[in-house]
């Protein structure tokens, strides 16, 4: 049988207590369970700071003042603002001492006694029987079966906000003297328990040793009273009204859940020396500022998981109207933006996790302006600075440290420093998420309170905040730039504009001439001057439309380029490893039939490297800028041969046809080979994510060409693309891939390039009625291109 030190105990409260603000919310939390009636009272009455006493501790120490004048020193600097009871008691004690080595001890007591922590509540209280059966042992069972009782009988609510039986421990982190006080509404006086944590530090003591039993105490306040009061002295920091103050400011304002209005939210009160602290709510007022937001809930229907979110803009800085989409996320979308493909994280996560709630509200500071029921621009900057951060509450009560000053769990700090345009910062956001111990209980806290555990549940709750608000708000907020800061010019009618504009000015110019008389030829000599200034300007304007025109091409040429070389690599990695393989295993072998077999194998995968390689050609910002003669059949016969190790790999079956005569188009063939591979490596992508989740499955690709008008019909067999989807998955940055592949510009590019030549790359409309969602791309060209 193993025997316990008394100073585990010790151990166990530094470990699983880490800050104050810990400590106080384990006290708070205790209130709420007990059904507190009036809220949580926190009193802090402190006579002597603990600076200044251990300051007039040193001198009395050194014997060099007089007795009289350290006792003035010590009432200097007491508290005059200290209840009544505690100064008495102060005051007697010092003035009662007979000389300075008793009044050292003198001082020693008073600090311990009379500066004191005292959180109290209105609840149900705790009877004798209470204090030493559940009270007195760590790690108690009781509320933890009352949970587990909910959980198993489907309660909305979870009957208690803490279970582990270890948050008492909490109290000697702030002092090292407890006294609980306490009594049940049929209990005829209050109960009361000691605790001196210092007995605990004994090295050689051992747990059972240190006795600790409760008592009887004195009378209650009336007949019917019930709650409990835990008074902490001989306090271990220094307390001060300006310390006080700031944690009632920032760390108090945010224990609970400041989303809720005055009336839902849990009520604490906190009092220095008896004038009460005020704890800010937060003002929908600064949420009505924001300048952008997300918000929607992560739901359970039917088994089947969903993410919802709405999604607004309401000033980017510049000319918009309020623009507003919502987003509904399906399971088959959340498999492969959450979870991926070689998951460690099974998809069941994805409905374990259970429901949540969310909203982020984001915040371009260099756009904030005065509001006049919050102040000055400073006031408003200084306020939405407080409260910025995405908290997690649970059950209303803040689970830490989400949503610090130092915390970045969405990681949008780390993200920020690697991106341009919209930086989306955690100082930015005001936000929240909240979660419950019914719905969630697979959401469980580390023992030491520094956030949730590891689990798949985690993972899933961490990994959809991080979509919705990097990618999703994110790439909805480029999406409105695009769409009003950044409209596309068609440069080809500003150019017959400004040539028609030029063949009119010169037109009116020659009336002008033959119709003027010879006083007003001065004046026409000078319109003609100005003429030429103007056509020297629209010679400029045409030259710089040729290089927007340029530029607009080649970065969207590089984008694709950038995209196409990652596939590449990845594929020559690929090749190259079995290649290494192979030749390992030729080097081993001995077998005839063994070499032979590995040759081929070897040939095969570098077949697949040169038609790569090939395929990389046309792509080259070079190639790319060309329009040549070349068959459309032979280009995605092609590209499919170059992707057959791959196909194979995966066990994809792609069937094709053709026309029956060869189509032979004008087009720039880099750009056409773009299309399909961006096609190609979707279908890779998600074919592969339902392969492994169905194993009878068999994935296949359709490729159709026709020639009346061009164009290709590409279509899988795999997830397919919701509905509501249909125009998203062709927006810069959208994404529904996992993260570590999501990149959102493949389609983007794909249809830039079609569009280039005056076609169109768009999502069939026909819903695959096995599936319910989108599966047909078609690719369109203009009958111009047929050669």
């Amino acid at each position: 049988m193993f025997r316990i030190s008394a100073r585990t105990v010790l151990e166990l409260g530094s470990e699983l207590i880490s800050s104050d603000v810990i400590a106080f919310y384990e006290l708070i939390k205790n209130g709420f369970d007990a059904r507190t009636k009036t809220g949580v009272d926190i009193r802090f009455d402190i006579v002597l700071r603990k600076n200044d006493y251990l300051t007039l501790r040193t001198r009395i120490a050194a014997g060099t003042t007089a007795l009289a004048d350290l006792k003035e020193q010590i009432f200097e600097r007491i508290n005059a603002s200290a209840t009544p009871e505690a100064l008495i008691a102060f005051t007697s004690l010092v003035a009662e001492a007979p000389d300075t080595n008793g009044l050292l001890a003198a001082l020693d007591k008073a600090q311990a006694r009379c500066n004191k922590i005292i959180v109290s509540d209105t609840g149900s209280g705790m009877s004798l029987a209470d204090l030493e059966k559940n009270f007195l042992v760590i790690g108690t069972a009781s509320r933890k079966h009352a949970v587990e009782e909910a959980l198993a009988a489907g309660h909305t609510e979870s009957p208690y906000l803490g279970e582990k039986g270890i948050g008492r421990l909490s109290a000697m982190r702030l002092g090292e003297r407890l006294r609980i006080e306490t009594a049940r509404a049929d209990d005829p006086a209050l109960n009361v328990l000691d605790i001196d944590w210092s007995l605990f530090a004994d090295l050689d003591a051992m747990l059972d040793e240190i006795k600790i039993e409760p008592t009887t105490g004195g009378a209650k306040e009336t007949p019917s009273w019930s709650g409990t009061r835990v008074i902490i002295s001989a306090l271990s920091e220094d307390w001060t009204d300006r310390r006080v103050h700031e944690m009632a400011e920032y760390d108090f304002a945010r224990l609970t859940d400041p989303f809720l209005d005055q009336k839902t939210r849990p009520r604490v009160a906190i009092y220095w020396n008896n004038e009460r602290t005020t704890i800010p709510w937060m003002s929908q007022d600064l949420l009505a500022q924001a300048h952008a937001r997300v918000t929607g809930r992560y739901m359970i229907e039917d088994g089947r998981p969903a993410l919802q979110c709405t999604l607004e803009a309401m000033d980017l800085g510049f000319d918009h109207p309020h623009e507003s989409r919502i987003l509904v996320v399906p399971l088959e979308d959340l498999q492969g933006a959450i979870i991926g493909e070689h998951s460690p994280i099974h998809d069941s996560a994805l409905v374990s996790v259970g429901p949540f709630a969310f909203e982020a509200h984001w915040f371009n500071r260099r756009r904030l302006t005065a509001v006049d029921a919050i102040g000055d621009l400073r006031q408003v900057k200084e306020l939405q600075e407080k409260w910025s951060g995405i908290l997690l509450f649970r059950d209303r009560f803040r689970v830490f440290p989400y949503g610090d000053d130092e915390d970045d769990w969405l990681a949008l700090d780390r993200r920020a420093l690697r991106r341009s345009g919209y930086t989306l910062n955690k100082t930015q956001f005001v936000g929240r998420v909240a979660i419950s111990r019914t719905e969630n209980p697979d959401l469980v806290d580390q023992t030491n309170r520094e956030g949730l555990r590891e689990t798949p549940e985690q993972y899933v709750l961490l990994n959809v905040m991080q979509y919705v608000v990097q990618n999703l708000l994110g790439s909805f907020l480029k999406d409105v730039e695009r769409q009003y800061k950044s409209q596309k010019i068609d440069l080809a009618d500003a150019r017959s504009e400004v040539n028609r504009l030029e063949d009119r000015a010169k037109g009116a110019l020659k009336k002008l001439q033959r119709l003027a008389p010879p006083e007003g030829q001065e004046a026409v000599e000078e319109l003609q001057q100005t003429l030429f200034e103007f056509s020297d300007f629209a010679a400029r304007a045409r030259l710089r439309i040729a290089e927007v025109e340029q530029e607009s091409r080649q970065m969207v040429e590089m984008a694709g380029v950038g995209l196409m070389v990652e596939v590449v690599a990845h594929e020559l990695a690929r090749a190259s490893e079995n290649a290494l393989e192979a030749l390992d295993r030729l080097h081993r072998g001995s077998v005839p039939e063994d070499i032979r077999a590995n040759i081929e194998t070897l040939r095969a995968e570098m077949k697949s490297i040169s038609k790569r390689v090939r395929v990389l050609d046309p792509l080259s910002i070079s190639g790319r800028q060309r329009a040549e003669v070349f068959s459309l059949d032979d280009l995605v016969k092609d590209t499919i041969e170059a992707h057959q190790a791959q196909f194979q790999r995966q066990g994809i079956t792609v069937k094709v046809s053709f026309p029956d005569r060869t189509l032979r188009v004008r087009a720039v063939k880099g750009m056409a080979i773009q299309i399909l591979e961006n096609l190609i490596s979707n279908s890779a992508y998600w074919l592969a994510l339902r392969a492994e989740r169905e194993k009878s499955f068999r994935p296949e690709i359709r490729i159709e060409v026709h020639s009346g008008p061009p164009s290709i019909v590409y279509e899988d067999n795999g997830r397919g693309i919701a509905p509501d989807n249909r125009e998203n998955v062709f927006k810069p940055f959208f994404s529904l891939k996992e993260k570590s592949k999501r990149r959102g510009l493949g389609l983007f590019i794909a249809r830039e390039a079609a569009q280039y030549h005056g076609g169109t790359l768009a999502l069939d409309e026909t819903i695959n009625p096995d599936t319910g969602r989108l599966h047909r791309f078609i690719l369109e060209l203009p009958d111009k291109v047929i050669a």
